[in-house]
């Protein structure tokens, strides 16, 4: 029994006179727009140094038992401020729903991320070496009039992530 084959063409049929169809520009575009993935992640969660990560990884965690996509990026609001201002503004049209700032000492990330963003900020104070965390805090929830900033217990980036996740459900 012989397997049954593509017909293959014939030298007159592939030296013909008439145009071959060729992919269309639209056509590839679209089946490259196919392939790049559809999730996009719905929280930010932004910190002010590598060393904030451990503290900063509830947020992921409770995130992550929600199933809520997101994503973790280290961007300092005092040594690259135009960073987090291109972060902030452009979050909405990325997908994202809620950013969450974690930061210590002067804590200034939460206030500079809300500055810039119509989106809700989460803001975590990060207990320092210094006054407890107190001066993260005040930081955080001191913020002036039209730039609000919703704020969590030192160190409280578990309590973030479920607020995250209750504003994206609510």
């Amino acid at each position: 029994m012989s397997e049954l084959s593509e017909p293959q063409p014939t030298q007159a049929s592939a030296i013909s006179d008439e145009p071959q169809p060729q992919p269309s520009a639209l056509s590839e575009s679209l089946e490259e727009i196919e392939e790049i993935d559809a999730e996009t992640p719905l929280v930010g969660i932004i910190m002010g140094s590598k060393n904030d990560m451990d503290k900063m990884l509830p947020a992921e965690k409770a995130l992550q038992e929600a199933g809520i996509l997101c994503e973790v990026r280290v961007m300092s609001a005092h040594r690259d401020p135009e960073m987090v201002r291109e972060y902030c503004v452009n979050a909405r049209m990325r997908g994202m729903k809620v950013i969450i700032a974690g930061a210590g000492m002067s804590a200034a990330l939460p206030g500079v991320a809300a500055a810039h963003t119509d989106l809700p900020v989460i803001g975590v104070p990060i207990l320092g070496k210094s006054l407890g965390g107190l001066d993260a805090l005040l930081s955080a929830v001191q913020m002036p009039p039209g730039i609000p900033v919703a704020c969590v217990a030192i160190d409280g980036a578990k309590n973030a992530g479920i607020l995250a996740a209750r504003i994206i459900n609510a």
